[in-house]
């Protein structure tokens, strides 16, 4: 991915930044757009992997819609671009004044997670002479097989409503006369690498949209929701997901009723093989058992390896030393700001280039002003060539 040419302009840039290959990005887009449009799957860019303006641009040239889990997601997919009738709005805590954001913008669908959000949608799209269309969030129970922070799911999680509470919802929805229930919504989970947790995720959907029919009614569509997995360690030779397996899974196993149609939320598997985190080495520093490679990006810039130790292919781009093994750290004063312990780098020394692959999801997004940072810039391939 990153040849001498592009190596040599990253030496004349300030790191660390964010770096976009928008080549990866137009064929990630292009892979998902084609094998979704055989299937007339409706596909939303969930907006919290990568809101930077440009990344918005390209998404949104792409026809897709919009899966906002805030307000100001809303705001901004709106202000990029995106359609109202295709965003919808998802959250387990919508405020107020996001709920009424969104009535505003009049937008596709509210994906409700408890009774008491239903009765206050319908209370704010009374206030304002509206009706709302909504989606149940329902709770499959099933185990994504993915990091326990990252599980969506299971019961025990804060998300979704679950089927032993159907009843009683269906029976306020139906004094609700400001709410209009069009589908069902199911998320169980981010970085799904086994598909066969989307073949039970698709059979759970049957019984319980055969729990619907029973009770006569017609649902228009399914968010079956995201989380299909990357491969972060070996990025160029995975750069795009196997949307095809991904999308036949369904195809094969989930029953869809006649008129409905079937929307799913994809983020990180659109973005994040286009983004590396660029940094520099600071200072080489010796330890007990290993050497630590301290760079001038730390945790604030991408947060996933400390907050729940996230692995991400560390490379040297400017060295073809001897192998030797670093920890490679940031200069954030805490102990967590570590991307890696121990693993292999050509001999690495102060100002060698250091990229950290997979970044183009939760990189930027989740990005901090900890210890006063600066705000890191974001490059883009088309930019520098």
């Amino acid at each position: 991915m990153f040849d001498k040419n592009l190596v040599n302009k990253f030496s004349k840039l300030e790191t660390p930044f964010y770096f976009y290959d928008t080549n990866v990005l137009k064929r990630t887009l292009d892979s998902i757009k084609t094998e979704s449009e055989k299937r007339n799957y409706i596909i939303h860019y969930a907006v919290k992997a990568n809101a930077n303006d440009e990344i918005l641009r390209i998404i949104k040239e792409y026809g897709l819609g919009a899966d906002c889990v805030s307000g100001n997601e809303i705001t901004k997919a709106i202000e990029s671009g995106f359609k109202s009738k295709d965003i919808v709005f998802a959250g387990v805590g919508k405020s107020d004044l996001e709920i009424i954001t969104a009535l505003k913008h009049n937008i596709f669908c509210f994906n409700v997670e408890s009774a008491q959000e239903l009765e206050i949608i319908n209370s704010l799209a009374k206030s304002s002479n509206q009706s709302a269309q909504v989606a149940i969030r329902i709770n499959p129970n099933i185990n994504a097989k993915t990091h326990h922070y990252i599980t969506t799911g299971l019961e025990e999680n804060k998300f979704g409503i679950n089927e032993w509470e159907l009843s009683g919802i269906l029976e306020k929805i139906k004094s609700l006369k400001n709410i209009k229930l069009t589908g069902l919504h199911f998320h169980i989970g981010s970085q799904v690498t086994d598909l066969e947790v989307f073949k039970g995720l698709a059979l759970r959907i049957n019984e319980i949209q055969e729990w619907f029919v029973d009770h006569n009614i017609k649902l228009e569509h399914i968010n079956a929701g995201g989380g299909l997995g990357i491969d972060y360690e070996h990025p160029d030779e995975n750069q795009i997901p196997d949307f095809k397996s991904f999308f036949e899974i369904f195809e094969n196993f989930l029953q869809v009723r006649t008129g409905q149609k079937v929307h799913f939320e994809i983020g990180r598997a659109i973005v994040a093989q286009c983004g590396s985190l660029v940094s520099r080495v600071l200072y080489i520093k010796k330890g007990e058992n290993t050497s630590f490679a301290i760079l001038d990006a730390g945790m604030t810039e991408l947060i996933r390896p400390a907050l729940y130790q996230a692995y991400h292919k560390i490379e040297n781009l400017t060295s073809d030393g001897v192998q030797r093994r670093y920890d490679v750290v940031g200069p954030i004063c805490e102990s967590s700001d570590t991307f890696a312990k121990a693993i292999l780098l050509p001999e690495t020394k102060r100002g060698d280039l250091i990229a950290i692959r997979s970044t183009g999801a939760y990189g930027e997004e989740m990005s901090l002003r900890y210890n006063l940072r600066p705000e890191v810039s974001s490059v883009f391939s088309d930019d520098i060539f």
